[in-house]
């Protein structure tokens, strides 16, 4: 098997790049119904380091660099697998599929025929598809000192949705401190797909403290707006005028108390952004991130027709991180590419369904920088 070729095997500890790092490989070295857990390690020219695992194919680490060249961890996570086992926020740092964000009602109908799926989100709605991909042993195909490559099979009828569904993920490193994401999926039923990462980052580093000096921009001119339960509403919102305008670089927080609807809704800012269409193979733009005390920033790439910015106001504190430190409300933003949520249900939305004989494709990038 070729992965045995690239994977450094010590004792019981698998890893793709021997380093030393805060989070221990043998702290997920474990089997899950007869599926092997590892904690893959890579490391480029540049000194930036990525942890992943297998399980829910999960972002744990990344270390990067400030503005004095010191390395610290910019993304939420556990030392262990227990500690994603047992947390409150269940999706840190996981792929999310088969339909990222949630779907009104738990329910869409293709065909005439009505399918129901689970009520995982406050009960009247399904997130992030129900159990999904996040709480999966995800097989690992190949592995080399830079990238990673894993599958899942999802089987017809998993958490209500139709079809047997093949995914293949891929995290690759490169040298200009960039996490390049991409999926491949086929299906052999009418289902609706929309993958998304569900990293939470912070800038200074995970667990110091909130994001709402950092700054943040989206290159997008519009929302989709939101009803009570966190649906969109089948509208467009321009966001000129209005809490939600990023067009410019703004500090996270300066707006939080106003009084606008959306934002007293989503109890801050937990809504899709509107990006510009990307060519076929090509990526726009999304959204930059600049921490001004630390110096560095990071810019989000895709070719998906949305960008979720989430300021993860529910984190409670209940978590405790990699650093030992509680992770707090605002401790942390997510910036997730995906299909416009509840899009199965909302006609005037970029259609999510793939059919028979088509491929899911989808791609990410998070590229890491320093602004001195």
């Amino acid at each position: 098997m070729k992965i045995a070729a690239v994977l450094l095997v010590v004792g019981s500890v698998v890893s793709c790049h021997r380093h030393p790092v805060v989070v221990d490989a043998a702290a997920f070295d474990r089997e899950i119904d007869g599926k092997r857990v590892a904690l893959y390690t890579f490391e480029n020219e540049r000194g930036m380091i990525v942890q992943i695992t297998n399980f829910g194919g999960r972002i744990v680490s990344v270390f990067v660099p400030d503005k004095n060249g010191d390395l610290a961890d910019v993304v939420l996570g556990f030392s262990s697998l227990d500690g994603y086992l047992n947390a409150k926020e269940r999706y840190m740092g996981c792929v999310v599929g088969r339909v990222a964000n949630r779907i009104g009602g738990g329910t869409f109908t293709i065909d005439s025929v009505r399918y129901r799926l689970p009520l995982n989100d406050g009960g009247v709605n399904t997130l992030h598809g129900g159990v999904g991909f996040s709480e999966q042993v995800w097989q690992v195909d190949s592995c080399d000192d830079r990238s990673i490559t894993m599958s899942y099979f999802s089987p017809d009828g998993a958490d209500g949705f139709p079809g047997n569904v093949t995914s293949r993920m891929t995290y690759r490193l490169t040298d200009d401190n960039s996490i390049e994401i991409t999926y491949r999926a086929e299906t052999d039923k009418t289902t609706p797909l929309s993958y998304t990462n569900h990293s939470y980052f912070n800038l200074s580093g995970e667990g110091n403290g909130t994001i709402t000096d950092q700054e943040l921009t989206i290159y997008a001119d519009k929302i989709t707006p939101i009803d009570s339960a966190l649906i969109p509403t089948g509208e467009y919102l321009p966001v000129a005028g209005t809490p939600f305008d990023f067009r410019t670089p703004e500090r996270i927080g300066a707006r939080l108390s106003d009084p606008h609807p959306q934002l007293i809704i989503g109890n801050g800012y937990n809504h899709n952004w509107v990006l510009k269409e990307a060519a076929d193979g090509t990526v726009v733009h999304a959204a930059t991130v600049r921490d001004p005390k630390s110096g560095r920033t990071l810019d989000v790439f895709t070719d998906a027709v949305g960008v979720q910015f989430y300021d993860a106001s529910y984190l409670s504190g209940e978590d405790v991180g990699k650093s030992g430190k509680p992770y707090l409300s605002r401790g942390a933003l997510a910036l997730e590419t995906q299909g416009v949520p509840s899009a199965v249900n909302r006609p005037s939305y970029p259609s999510v369904w793939v059919r028979p004989g088509e491929v899911y494709t989808g791609r990410c990038i998070y590229k890491f920088g320093v602004d001195r």
